[in-house]
């Protein structure tokens, strides 16, 4: 069974008598230990896609499942609570928390999740390489920082799916290598993962790429 998986996702805007078809019959699946990266221009509707897959957002057609667990057109708590439980999320931005510092934002996760381990809270902080800023707050920390620090966040309660959108978008090179570092680990240890990203070096990394453009999936590279 895929951990991951969208059938026949649509997803439509209205601005006036406008409409735009952001997705159209987008159908995807992800197993465990296995990493997709989803590529496509701005526009495409990868960004869409991910908050479909996540339940951040509610797609006008089709339907997601999170390990069989149907999450689409569920009342927010209640997909809510799968996301505390089973997803991880690492947005551009607004990862953490500005009033909190990075051990407590991570903390926090854990929090919502049910799962606060403080031995895996360090484990983690040790992980991403921050434990001599555990206690700063995001407006102290550079962007690589910021970056790897959404990714512990982003694992805190050990879920089995991570969603990723540009996890490497604003960082060097050595950061890069460093997230992906992580992500293999992640993968290895059975994690299912789905990244959205215009780098080539992450999608090297996935075991399949997917295009996406004007809302559908186009090829399989």
């Amino acid at each position: 069974m895929s951990v991951l998986e969208a059938f026949d996702i649509y997803r439509f805007y209205h601005a006036g008598e406008e409409e735009t078809l952001a997705l159209r019959g987008v159908s995807i699946h992800v197993e465990a230990g296995e990493m997709v990266a989803v590529q496509g221009p701005s526009g495409s509707g990868k960004s869409t896609l991910l908050a479909c897959l996540s339940g951040l957002d509610e797609p006008d057609g089709g339907y997601v499942t999170v390990l069989g667990e149907r999450i689409t057109r569920r009342p927010e708590a209640e997909r809510a609570a799968v996301r505390a439980r089973k997803i991880g999320i690492m947005l551009q931005s607004g990862n953490l928390f500005d009033h909190l510092s990075v051990e407590d934002n991570v903390r926090l996760q854990m929090l919502l999740a049910g799962r606060v381990n403080h031995l895996r809270l360090d484990e983690l902080i040790d992980l991403v390489g921050l434990n001599h800023r555990r206690h700063a707050r995001p407006a102290h920390i550079s962007g690589g920082e910021a970056a790897r620090a959404a990714l512990a966040v982003a694992l805190a309660a050990e879920p089995k799916v991570l969603l990723a959108d540009e996890p490497t978008g604003e960082v060097d090179a050595e950061t890069e290598k460093q997230i992906l570092q992580l992500l293999d680990a992640y993968r290895k240890n059975g994690g299912a993962i789905l990244v959205v990203t215009h780098s080539n070096a992450v999608a090297a990394y996935a075991n399949r790429t997917l295009h996406l453009f004007d809302g559908r999936i186009v090829d399989h590279a």
